[in-house]
């Protein structure tokens, strides 16, 4: 009797732990790819690009901060911010997608410009988590950005 439970119980054991992914899904999306887009697009300095891969609810988020919308996102955060900084890289060490949403998080690092010309440059990092999700007609949106930035250090 104790040897077929043991077999029972081996078997269930074994049922439990084997893998029953479903086929990927076509909808899926490359987080990393999206967050490149943006990524690139914000060392280039091309904030006509960056407009266009904001949602139109997107929300940003950096400590007590806090913007809505594709206007007031993209006016008080991107285009304040884009001449302060330079070379940013994103170092994901979690992320997850689906049919409709997908997101990293992770820690970032920049090189933060001096306001004037004989200051010293310095070095900003800290942690974000990106959010984009589908719209209407199917196309990749940033939705949400949350940064948590330590203090800056001299370079």
């Amino acid at each position: 009797m104790k040897r077929i439970f043991g077999l029972l119980l081996g078997g269930a054991l074994l049922a439990s732990c084997s893998e029953n992914k479903p086929a990927a899904d076509a909808d899926a999306v490359n987080v990393q790819s999206l967050n490149q887009q943006f990524i690139g697009a914000w060392n280039a300095k091309n904030t006509a690009q960056l407009d266009t891969l904001l949602a139109d609810d997107v929300q940003y988020a950096q400590g007590a901060t806090r913007f809505n919308g594709k206007a007031e996102v993209s006016d008080k955060w991107v285009r304040a911010t884009m001449g302060t900084i330079a070379d940013l890289k994103l170092y994901g060490t979690n992320s997850g997608s689906g049919p409709a949403m997908a997101y990293e998080a992770g820690t970032f690092s920049t090189d933060v410009l001096p306001e004037l010309a004989d200051q010293p440059r310095g070095e900003g990092e800290g942690n974000f988590i990106l959010v984009w999700k589908k719209n209407a007609k199917n196309a990749w949106k940033l939705s949400y950005v949350q940064l948590e930035g330590l203090p800056v250090k001299v370079k």
